[in-house]
């Protein structure tokens, strides 16, 4: 059944059709790319964060001998690092399955804002992050593709009463 857009005429449909939904199985297929490279390098700070355990249970002393430190300097030190490395995997965790959660909805051509957040953030994570977001837009923008998620959404039941 042809759409209803004048935008797209009817012998191009099939042609049309065929490319978005090869576009956005690349999509999701690359969404799972990005996500699983993101968790990766966002353990990364994990050293960080047994460094900073380390300092604070005092098995990484912080006096070298000649200059000692103020006391509670290793303290104070081994808490930044605990907590600065771990907002920072949990940032890049949380990117990382929301990339994931966007690869699924795209199968199921579900969620096309979150679709559309998470590829704006992806343009933050240069080069593959960048390149990922710019060809969601691409793709999400086009006026096929924006009707195919608008038979997919998901309509509020009726109030009665």
């Amino acid at each position: 059944m042809p759409p209803s857009s004048p935008s797209i005429p009817y012998a191009d449909y099939d042609h049309q059709r065929a490319s978005d939904q090869s576009h956005l199985q690349l999509l999701s297929v690359f969404h799972y790319v990005v996500g699983g490279l993101i968790g990766l390098f966002a353990c990364m700070p994990l050293i960080h964060v047994a460094l900073g355990i380390a300092m604070l249970s005092g098995k990484l002393p912080m006096n070298n001998g000649a200059n000692p430190p103020p006391p509670g300097f290793d303290k104070a030190m081994g808490a930044m690092f605990v907590i600065f490395g771990g907002v920072a995997v949990l940032i890049g965790w949380t990117t990382a399955i929301l990339n994931f959660v966007v690869a699924r909805s795209i199968k199921h051509r579900r969620r096309r804002m979150l679709i559309l957040i998470i590829a704006g953030l992806n343009c933050l994570f240069m080069p593959f992050g960048t390149v990922l977001g710019v060809f969601t837009f691409v793709v999400m923008f086009r006026p096929s593709v924006e009707s195919e998620f608008r038979v997919n959404q998901v309509l509020p039941a009726p109030v009665t009463g």
